[in-house]
């Protein structure tokens, strides 16, 4: 089971990496309503689709040498246990390469629909592009984007338990579950941070006007609205 931790402190480390590199480019501003804030909903598509592409990529490079080193261990590993183990774990890594290349970010083709629509001066659309993409963000968080990997992972699991190695198949399991859940937490989610943040609002009754704050709340089901003051 060396290779499982082996793998497992790399792909740590590279998310770490990762995540640094990208974190000024997650900094974003809220959206408003005005022309004057074109610069920050420029801000929330381009590094969300440029931090969507170093996430693709970068994971697309961590299963494919997880697939490599895993298909060379299949044959050349020492032990019997860890040849067994390295060909479960390349059953594994194949499935993820074809995840990735399959299940893209909607933040490119948000970015270049964005383009589109100020190009033709439509606030109103960028508006709502921008609650779509933060919906689609938070539903690749939920709990529905850890099933495919719960179901992996727990076969691969049984199948080395079925080899008489509870122990080895219990690690196999938890590391599947820690690649997959740091492969969910380093996405992008620059939308999200932009709309839920709370930005200045007045709230008019008749002669009084009360300051405050709102903010909009995206979830998987709904949309909703916090003010307060």
């Amino acid at each position: 089971m060396h290779a499982f931790r082996l793998l497992a402190a790399l792909v740590t480390s590279l998310v770490i990496a990762l995540t640094v590199s990208l974190h000024a480019q997650a900094q974003t501003q809220p959206l408003t309503q005005t022309d004057a804030q074109w610069g920050e909903y420029d801000e929330v598509f381009e590094n969300g689709a440029r931090h969507a592409n170093v996430w693709q990529w970068s994971w697309t490079g961590i299963y494919a040498t997880s697939l490599a080193v895993n298909a060379y261990q299949s044959s050349e590993a020492s032990s019997r246990d860890d040849r067994f183990d390295a060909r479960v774990g390349a059953v594994k890594s194949a499935l993820a390469v074809g995840g990735m290349l399959t299940d893209r970010q909607p933040h490119p083709a948000a970015l270049a629909e964005y383009e589109r629509l100020k190009a033709s001066g439509d606030l109103s659309g960028v508006q709502a592009l921008g609650l779509q993409l933060a919906q689609a963000e938070r539903l690749r968080r939920g709990w529905a984007a850890r099933m495919s990997s719960l179901v992996v992972n727990g076969v691969a699991g049984a199948v080395i338990a079925a080899d008489g190695r509870e122990s080895d198949a219990a690690v196999s399991f938890a590391t599947g579950m820690l690649v997959n859940e740091l492969q969910i937490w380093s996405q992008p989610r620059q939308a999200s941070s932009a709309i839920n943040r709370f930005q200045p609002a007045n709230l008019s009754l008749g002669p009084i006007t009360i300051p405050g704050e709102y903010a909009l709340h995206v979830a998987p089901q709904q949309i909703g609205a916090t003010w307060r003051y």
